[in-house]
């Protein structure tokens, strides 16, 4: 007999999957993790129609190959494993996926400081990486650095990140409107990018997979200034859509 409730309860499971699925999973590099685990899923419930279907020998095969094969992604995804852990303990991400409103707040002193400290990092070609962590869990960074808690100027970032002092090979982190953290370690995204991309992309990248935050790349070779979200870069070679991006990354 058709069940309309049943079926309202498989719909809002799926929608709750779904939802969960394009937050936190898809264009990162867990997404791969989620797939295998799917077929070994498959695989598993496949066993059982076989099983039920009388055909016990190749049911008990599929079985089987199914718990050995999720006994090797233990090993095989075990860094995606490290990163999948940091998305499911993200509770900024959750709060942000089910927040529907709120007043957002700008704050352009420190976005004229940002902006005018990166076109002029970019035209030196000086190297820089400022991380946004508008949905950032601790896990998923390797190593915070030192305690700034300082206002954004321009001046200080362009001495941070100037390459004759200690701290410019890290990340400078940006909280709550103010520098939070400077020298920053993060982890190196273990996707194969292009040649032309050095450690401060695959940080970037690397962030970005395990988190909701934006990280804002220089590139101390080419000047190039990229933003790096959900395991992508944008290129921005115009400082105003640059400016109108991290408007918004600031207003979060």
């Amino acid at each position: 007999m058709f069940n309309w409730l049943g079926l309202i309860q498989i719909l809002i499971i799926a929608a709750i999957v779904w939802l969960f699925y394009r937050s936190f999973i898809e264009n990162t590099s867990s997404e791969k993790m989620v797939r295998g685990l799917l077929g070994l899923a498959g695989l598993w419930v496949l066993s059982f129609v076989l099983t039920w279907a009388h055909l016990d020998l190749l049911g008990a095969f599929l079985h089987w190959t199914a718990l050995f094969l999720s006994l090797g992604l233990i090993v095989i995804f075990q860094p995606e494993l490290r990163k999948f852990m940091a998305l499911l303990g993200n509770i900024e991400g959750w709060s942000r996926m089910i927040h529907k409103g709120g007043v957002a707040t700008r704050d352009t002193g420190a976005l004229d400081a940002i902006c005018s400290a990166v076109e002029y990092m970019s035209n030196k070609h000086t190297g820089a990486l400022i991380v946004f962590p508008t949905t950032l869990d601790e896990s998923a960074i390797d190593k915070k650095g030192v305690r700034v808690d300082a206002v954004i100027t321009s001046e200080l970032l362009l001495t941070i990140f100037f390459n004759k002092t200690p701290l410019h090979d890290g990340a400078v982190i940006i909280e709550h409107g103010r520098i939070a953290y400077a020298g920053a370690i993060l982890p190196l995204s273990q996707n194969n990018l292009n040649w032309k991309y050095g450690t401060r992309h695959r940080a970037a990248l690397g962030l970005s997979e395990v988190s909701r935050a934006t990280v804002l790349v220089v590139s101390e070779e080419s000047g190039d200034i990229s933003i790096a979200e959900k395991g992508k870069f944008t290129k921005y070679d115009d400082i105003k859509k640059l400016r109108a991006k991290l408007d918004k990354v600031l207003s979060k």
